[in-house]
């Protein structure tokens, strides 16, 4: 603990004026933002926060960390003394949550502050008592190692500040939201949460992250997340839990990122799990992502803005590419194909699962107490909390506003359709911050491994248009439509990047008429067309021949292509334009693959074969599933096995 313990200083004034955040206490949040990251930033193993009226009247927050030495207790509450830094250039590679010295200053000087603590080393604690800056009483104590400060009466003295505080709910919704993010980014540390002497959550501490989630968010997702692992260059680091493409929220709200264990918001991140789940999902759906990024701290800049919330990356293309390839490289396990789901079987009291077809049940203590919906608040928090990100961004856009007001409306109905996970919770209050467990049980996980479709056992098909297969584990169907527009989507798009160009020579040139329109435009198609392997000369006014077509379309197919490829030049513009390119693509090559066709085995092999080489083998360019799985385990309980 003395290894943690850095004795409290106050800063130069040229240190001071580097930092010079104007550090202003706005709500209770704020306060509890700040006294959990200095206890985080004390080593604490345990942290206890406790408020009642949204944190209006009364907020505590108790750790067992290093706590302070006596003759630094008045020290720790003058502006810009702290124990994180001492030179500006210290600013450069922060590692801390705090770093300011402005926290215990701000909070003291509009509410009426006492600060228990003590160290390892002393014999007995310390207990200062401030109202309105000012110190009111200072004693010797007798404490438990650690610190204890218990905020009151916030505003007393400064009313006018009174009247911006919103209704009790929504503040204390806001600090709710707030903690349980603190205890997903620190899962070695016991997080208990008491809202209005009820307990609403605590975790074990025991630093498996995916309880911790399970714990503060809901069990029936967490159980269904992928769990993503990998390390880059310059120290850089993911761990996380993504969901499956099939598991889609309406929002942005399910994601949530922590870069060096700090909460943050940011578009880099949010554009990275989108490129990840590129043509994954229907366009307006999301998936639910939490993220924790270790960079090396010199290679971002966290002293941008009061709330800590916005970080700025050196360099963003390492980042972009290091997470969308963690994200990608996840979704590519078994786990990731959509399950042949016959019937929900969840139950809204949280005391059933249904896991791997076996039925298992846990108790929530039982008590004829308040009820409280954590999920609920912290749906509506995030709601709140990324309208208010995206509209400062383009705050004079109109369609923004139009779309957030959308998001709005659909998180409500997604609120009144989930099965929600209802606590009972335990009306009686407990000083003991040392937890006894969590209320969710842990969830045992086995190691995910890469999917690989070409290992898939072929059985035979069905209607004409689904692939039957199977192997050790699970029960797959594969949509044979979905998967060849899959295969020719990348292949064309390869050949357009350049990456491969085979073509093969046909007897009889097709043929193909045009509209003066296109033709008059061919001096912006001709090229694209030519790169991803036709080659197609002038044979008339508004005709063309074609005498080579891509190695892996036949006849048919490639007449097919290049009908709507023409069809849907409506708009000339430059193939300079890649997302132009790509949509091209993506509808000529939709009329091209096979569907309702009876394959043979020969064909069924080549098609498997074919998918197995792809990026994306889970979901065609528009986001539909190519393949869904039941296991062996699910078959056999239809079976009453």
């Amino acid at each position: 603990m003395s290894e943690i313990r850095k004795n409290i200083a106050e800063l130069p004034q040229q240190v001071a004026d580097k930092i010079a955040a104007g550090e202003v206490i706005e709500r209770p949040l704020s306060i509890v933002k700040e006294l959990v990251e200095n206890s985080v930033d004390a080593g604490a193993k345990s942290i206890a926060v406790e408020i009642k009226n949204g944190g209006k009247s009364y907020i505590r927050v108790t750790d067992d960390g290093c706590g302070i030495v006596p003759n630094e207790v008045e020290l720790a509450f003058k502006r810009h003394a702290t124990s994180k830094l001492r030179t500006a250039k210290d600013l450069d590679s922060i590692e801390t949550l705090g770093f300011r010295g402005e926290a215990l200053a701000s909070i003291s000087a509009v509410s009426r502050t006492e600060l228990i603590t003590k160290t390892e080393d002393e014999e007995a604690g310390v207990s200062i008592t401030i109202e309105g800056g000012n110190v009111a009483a200072l004693t010797e104590t007798g404490c438990p190692t650690g610190t204890t400060i218990i905020v009151r009466d916030l505003f007393y003295n400064t009313p006018a500040r009174m009247k911006f505080l919103k209704k009790d709910n929504t503040e204390s919704a806001q600090i709710i939201d707030f903690v349980s993010k603190m205890a997903l980014a620190y899962p070695n540390i016991r997080v208990k949460l008491i809202n209005n002497s009820n307990v609403l959550f605590s975790t074990p501490g025991r630093g498996d992250r995916f309880t911790a989630i399970a714990t503060v968010f809901d069990p029936h997702t967490a159980k269904k997340l992928i769990k993503i692992d990998a390390s880059g260059e310059n120290d850089l680091y993911i761990e996380g839990y993504i969901s499956p493409p099939s598991e889609t929220r309406a929002n942005r709200k399910g994601q949530i990122f922590f870069v060096n264990g700090r909460y943050i918001q940011n578009k880099l991140l949010d554009e990275c799990v989108s490129d990840g789940y590129r043509e994954k999902m229907f366009e307006g759906r999301y998936p639910v992502a939490f993220l924790f990024l270790h960079v090396n701290p010199e290679l971002i800049d966290v002293n941008i803005h009061p709330n800590k919330k916005e970080i700025r990356f050196d360099n963003d293309e390492p980042i972009r590419e290091f997470v969308t390839t963690a994200i990608r490289n996840g979704l590519k396990v078994r786990e990731a194909v959509p399950d042949i789901v016959f019937k929900q079987d969840r139950q809204a009291d949280g005391g059933n699962e249904n896991i791997g077809g076996e039925k298992k049940s846990y108790q929530f203590p039982k008590q004829n107490q308040e009820q409280i919906d954590i999920r609920k608040i912290l749906r509506e928090k995030r709601a709140e909390e990324e309208s208010a990100f995206y509209s400062a961004e383009k705050a004079d856009d109109g369609s923004r506003k139009d779309r957030m007001q959308y998001i709005e409306e659909k998180a409500e109905n997604e609120s009144k359709n989930d099965n929600d996970v209802i606590v009972n919770i335990n009306g009686k209050l407990s000083n003991d911050i040392k937890t006894k467990g969590s209320f969710i049980p842990e969830i045992k996980r086995a190691e995910l491994k890469p999917f690989e479709v070409a290992e898939l056992r072929p059985i035979g098909t069905l209607f004409a248009s689904y692939i039957l297969a199977s192997d050790d584990q699970a029960f797959y169907m594969i949509d044979q439509h979905a998967a060849h527009e899959r295969i020719f989507y990348e292949q064309l798009t390869k050949s357009f990047y350049g990456q491969q160009t085979v073509s093969q020579i046909i007897g009889i040139p097709i043929s193909l008429e045009v509209s003066y329109m296109v033709k008059n435009a061919e001096a912006e198609w001709i090229d694209f067309i030519r790169k991803i392997g036709f080659a197609i000369e002038e044979f008339g006014p508004k005709s063309y021949a074609v005498k080579e077509i891509p190695m892996y379309m036949e006849l048919s197919e490639a007449e097919s292509f290049l009908n709507d490829f023409f069809d849907s030049l409506e708009e000339m513009k430059s193939f300079k334009d890649v997302k132009r390119a790509e949509k091209i693509i993506l509808k000529a090559c939709k009329s091209a693959v096979k569907a309702n066709n009876l394959l043979d085995m020969n064909e069924v092999n080549r098609l498997i074969t074919d998918l197995s080489k792809t990026e994306n083998p889970f979901s065609c360019p528009h986001g539909r599933p190519t393949i869904i799985k039941m296991t062996k385990r699910e078959i056999e309980t239809l079976f009453k096995r």
